[in-house]
Parts: C-alpha cells; sequence; structure tokens
C-alpha cells in the first residue's frame, strides 16, 4: 500500500466522465492519481506537492485516489465502509462538503447536507450518518476536528438565500458548497445573519 508519493505535479486532466486525474511524476515515474477538483486548484503545475493516496483494484487495474491530508483519506477510507458508497461518490462527497463540513454533518446526521454531493440520495445519507456517526465522533478527536468546529454552519435559510444568489450568477453547487465550508471558519461572519456579507465573502474566496 502506497501512504503518500511526494513528487512534481506535470498535468491535470479532466476526463469526459467528470473525474479530474492529477499526473504527478516521482523519480521519472509518471503517477496517474485520481484527486478531488478542489484539490486541483490548490497547486501550480510544475510545483512539488505531497499527495496521501488509497488504492483500489477496478476490473483488475490499480486505481489510486489522492487527497491534500491524511486525515481527508482517511475519511475517504471511512466513507468506503458504508454499504453503497463506493469510490467516485465517497470522493464526490469529501468534494462537494470539505473535510469539516462532512464530518460535521455525520455527527450531527444533517441529513440535508450530506444529499448535496451528486449521486447521494437521502437514503444513502441516512446509511452514511448511521454507520459513521460513532465512528467519527471518536475519529474527529484524534485528528484535532474541535468540537466549535464541527458546530460551525449558517443556518439553512441563510445557506439557501446565498446559494440561490450565486447559482444566479453563474457558480456551481460545488464550488458555492466549498465556499461556504471554507467560510464556515470565521467566526466574526458566524455571528453575522446578513446575506449579503456571506455572498461577499464567498465571491471574495472563489475568486482568489
Amino acid at each position: 500500500m502506497i501512504n503518500y508519493l511526494k513528487g512534481q505535479a506535470i498535468e491535470v486532466v479532466r476526463t469526459l466522465a467528470g473525474r479530474t486525474l492529477l499526473i504527478l511524476e516521482v523519480s521519472g515515474i509518471g503517477y496517474e492519481i485520481q484527486i478531488p477538483t478542489s484539490l486541483a486548484r490548490r497547486f501550480t503545475l510544475g510545483e512539488g506537492v505531497q499527495i496521501f493516496t488509497h488504492q483500489l483494484v477496478r476490473d483488475d487495474q490499480p486505481v489510486l485516489y489522492g487527497f491534500s491530508t491524511a486525515a481527508e483519506r482517511d475519511l475517504f477510507r471511512h466513507l468506503l465502509t458504508v454499504s453503497g458508497v463506493g469510490a467516485q461518490m465517497a470522493i464526490a462527497a469529501i468534494d462537494t462538503l470539505g473535510l469539516e463540513l462532512l464530518v460535521r454533518a455525520v455527527v450531527k446526521s444533517d441529513i440535508r447536507t450530506l444529499s448535496k454531493p451528486a449521486g447521494v440520495g437521502k437514503k444513502t445519507a441516512e446509511r452514511i450518518a448511521l454507520e459513521l456517526k460513532t465512528k467519527l465522533s471518536q475519529w474527529r478527536h484524534e485528528v484535532g476536528i474541535t468540537v466549535a468546529t464541527l458546530g460551525a454552519a449558517p443556518s439553512p435559510e441563510l445557506q439557501e438565500d446565498v446559494e440561490v444568489t450565486l447559482l444566479a450568477l453563474g457558480y456551481t453547487k460545488d464550488e458555492i458548497e466549498q465556499a461556504l465550508s471554507a467560510l464556515s471558519s470565521d467566526l466574526q461572519l458566524l455571528k453575522n445573519p446578513q446575506a449579503e456579507e456571506w455572498i461577499r465573502g464567498a465571491i471574495t474566496w472563489l475568486s482568489r
């Protein structure tokens, strides 16, 4: 099992199936790794990166999945233990919600949030919460995700207002979810119930 790879980011490829592949050169060997789309925006081609990996065998061929942190990789592994959740659904959940928001949703049994990633219906979301709530309640302490962080999120009404506006401006649901997840770490903003402030913050974050 390959724990992580450290090398040079050579190319990012978007497949017809909507998957994001990173070509990572390590000691003259080019590894093809499927990564969350959000990860591709965090580095520049040609720079050195470290990718934490998980290998699966599909149709007798090994497939590498890569993440920016060991915690994201380990959360991916937890998701794979849930009945009916495959690699594509698991990586979509991490890509759409991000580590902290996804863990919070599981621990809090927030089915609405868990149903947002592509392919995750209500029944699957309920199964994820049921099967992982106890595991992730313990695991979050091990990886340093605090209770305060897990409780941080805009209200459903505020989140809906922000989503409607940003969708009208041309942003995708994935981009909006990532922005809201990032902004939820701003304690000052969490105290602000004004959708306009969240919208401005999201646009700023998405434009960086």
